[in-house]
């Protein structure tokens, strides 16, 4: 464990909250989740089956009318035909990404994933005894990465490759050609992808493409979702995997093993109304508030001299460059939380390339993004 990094938005959530303690006014950039209340069908639901006494274990794969229901979904959504039996629950997706990434990674196995990215994907590959292997995603490129350059790191050690789509830190949304690419490669060398999705509904322009539309994939990926992100129930911590015949007996047993269950009432909740239409609606609802704060983002920190912003085609972050201001993203980072008052991530706390750049989540209230745009000129004003 001592050579692993926790989540620097943590830390920094930490650093803000106990400056707001000494009095200090903080706007909160940092953590990534949706501030707003999970959607109301899905909370009366949760206490209905709490009340009924859905607060014992399930079975360790899940329920199974839910894992049903997602499979169903799933089959619809992508016009490929998903089996219950290879969807498993879990308590969050991040856990899930533990479990498939320590089911089959052996020691010394290379891991081939994005930087700047998720570092959770990073931290795994190394509990496992996996050696992480960097492929960089280019602002020039609208922060994709490029099937050549996945190519070039391919060896005889690589055993998987971790996508994120749409993608944090940065919003990056990867095409079906880049897509088409990933799977080309992992058929043509025998590989196996994890494609983190937990974004997928959360998008500005086209819906993004998902690894299941990509044709004959299905016998070696391992796909991880979850419902924190676009039903604002990160607290709530449920997440599923689709997962190939052969892995599922070992991400079972991790699982089982670790945490034995994921609850059971959070899944007979999410079975109940996660895909009502007036929860439907309160995703649109919160997905078309989110764009008009990005757009409101984006362009206020394009007004201000020596940074420059993409404009994200999914998620809810900003990576804006901010090389110009000719300090590393570290110092800017912590100075603008403790001159300033805004709390980010620096870009380095997703990957070596994301030097020059700073995160920033815009799942905060557009009053607040504003406070933010003011307070972040003056702190550069003074630079």
């Amino acid at each position: 464990m001592q050579g692993i990094h926790s989540e620097a938005a943590f830390e920094v959530f930490a650093r803000a909250s106990a400056l707001e303690r000494q009095g200090r006014s903080i706007v909160h950039l940092e953590i990534g989740e949706p501030d707003f209340d999970t959607p109301e069908a899905v909370v009366k639901s949760a206490i209905g089956w709490l009340r009924k006494g859905a607060t014992h274990y399930s079975p360790t794969q899940g329920v199974p009318e839910l894992r049903e229901a997602i499979a169903a979904r799933l089959s619809w959504r992508h016009k490929v035909q998903v089996d219950a039996q290879n969807i498993h629950m879990s308590p969050g997706t991040k856990m899930m990404i533990f479990a498939c990434i320590q089911a089959v990674v052996d020691p010394g196995d290379e891991v081939i994933s994005v930087d700047p990215g998720y570092p959770a994907y990073e931290a795994a590959v190394r509990m496992a005894g996996g050696v992480p292997v960097m492929v960089p995603a280019e602002e020039s490129n609208q922060f994709r990465f490029t099937v050549d350059d996945l190519k070039r790191r391919i060896t005889k050690r690589t055993k998987l490759i971790i996508i994120n789509s749409p993608q944090n830190p940065t919003g990056g949304v990867l095409t079906l050609k880049d897509l088409m690419g990933v799977a080309e490669l992992a058929l043509e060398h025998d590989l196996l992808i994890l494609s983190d999705e937990i974004y997928g509904k959360i998008f500005y322009d086209q819906r993004p493409p998902s690894m299941l539309d990509v044709p004959g994939i299905l016998d070696r990926l391992m796909l991880v979702n979850g419902y924190s992100k676009a039903w604002a129930m990160t607290g709530w911590r449920l997440g599923f995997g689709l997962l190939p015949p052969e892995v599922f007996p070992a991400v079972d047993l991790f699982l089982n093993t670790s945490v034995s269950a994921t609850a059971t009432f959070t899944q007979r909740a999410a079975l109940d109304a996660a895909f009502l239409p007036e929860t439907e609606a309160a995703i649109d609802k919160m997905v078309a508030e989110f764009k008009k704060r990005r757009d409101v983002f984006v362009d206020g920190l394009n007004n201000i001299p020596g940074i420059r912003c993409l404009r994200p085609s999914g998620a809810f972050y900003l990576f804006p460059n901010i090389s110009a201001l000719g300090k590393s993203s570290r110092e800017i980072a912590d100075r603008l939380l403790t001159e300033g008052g805004v709390a980010g991530l620096p870009g380095t706390a997703f990957g070596r390339n994301g030097e020059g750049f700073m995160r920033f989540s815009f799942a905060n209230s557009l009053s607040n993004i504003e406070t933010a745009l003011e307070r972040i000129r003056t702190f550069v004003s003074t630079l």
